[in-house]
């Protein structure tokens, strides 16, 4: 999203057009108390959003329900020099309409010898573990993991594989991190319905790199077995990323068979 206060309009014009159910939002850069929840309220959702900074922040907002809203997952590591360091503000989950739905702003990374790489690793296994336990617990469980990975787990998710040589995103132990994600039971219910290459969510406001066709495949939506079932649907809204104050992001919609038949927008 990149400041859900800069593009609140945007925002607002992109709920009334899509129509979608439920909205995971990641990089909203405010705290709870500067988020724009009036623009969500005005058009029937409820909303969730954890935000301790003018850094990260996650949100959900949602017109068919908002129950048992979690900041964090459980075992989520932290950052910062406190001891132990403070989880930051990447992660909230709540129960919408009977699917647990997690907004998920991983680590960047930085660079591939910084602490940060590190840290985006072990963020990336905690949420494993964390899955894995969810599944476990309940293998019927309905869990959609939404957001920015910061991660190309291919190498069609890449404009040019050369051009990442050396640099984070797309390295082999954080491929393998995302991979482990998959293996334990979240399925990325996108790409067969938007498969490769050239399909991105993302493209930097620098080097003309939306007209450019520079982009990479970072933000995903990772689906439990039960609810990979009711997937009927899905695309990368492109179109979003077009015009005066677009995210460097693009909108990743599933649709959703409901219980009765319905298709429903998610």
């Amino acid at each position: 999203m990149n400041s859900a206060r800069a593009r609140s309009g945007r925002i607002a014009s992109w709920l009334e057009r899509s129509e979608v159910d439920v909205v995971a939002m990641q990089e909203t850069k405010c705290r709870d108390d500067q988020f724009p929840t009036e623009i969500f309220s005005e058009l029937g959702y409820e909303v969730a959003h954890h935000g301790l900074s003018q850094w990260n922040g996650v949100a959900i907002a949602s017109r068919v329900g908002l129950e048992d809203v979690r900041a964090g997952f459980p075992g989520q590591p932290g950052w910062g020099d406190g001891d132990p360091p403070e989880p930051e503000a990447r992660a909230i989950g709540a129960t919408c309409g009977g699917v647990q739905v997690w907004s998920l702003y991983v680590p960047n990374g930085r660079e591939i010898d910084d602490p940060h790489y590190d840290y985006k690793l072990r963020w990336l296994d905690r949420l494993r573990a964390a899955g894995e336990a969810r599944l476990a617990e309940e293998p019927g469980a309905q869990v959609a993991f939404c957001g920015d990975f910061n991660v190309a787990p291919q190498d069609d998710d890449v404009w040019d594989m050369a051009e990442f040589e050396g640099r984070t995103h797309v390295t082999k132990p954080e491929r393998e991190g995302f991979e482990r994600l998959v293996q334990a039971g979240f399925a990325d219910v996108v790409r067969p319905y938007a498969p490769g290459p050239g399909v991105y969510t993302y493209w930097d406001y620098q080097g003309l790199a939306f007209p450019k066709r520079k982009g990479m495949r970072i933000d995903f939506v990772l689906a439990s077995p039960r609810l990979a079932e009711r997937v009927s649907g899905a695309m990368v809204d492109r179109e979003e990323r077009k015009g005066k104050g677009a995210s460097d992001h693009a909108p990743v919609i599933v649709d959703l068979d409901g219980a009765d038949g319905e298709r429903r927008p998610s």
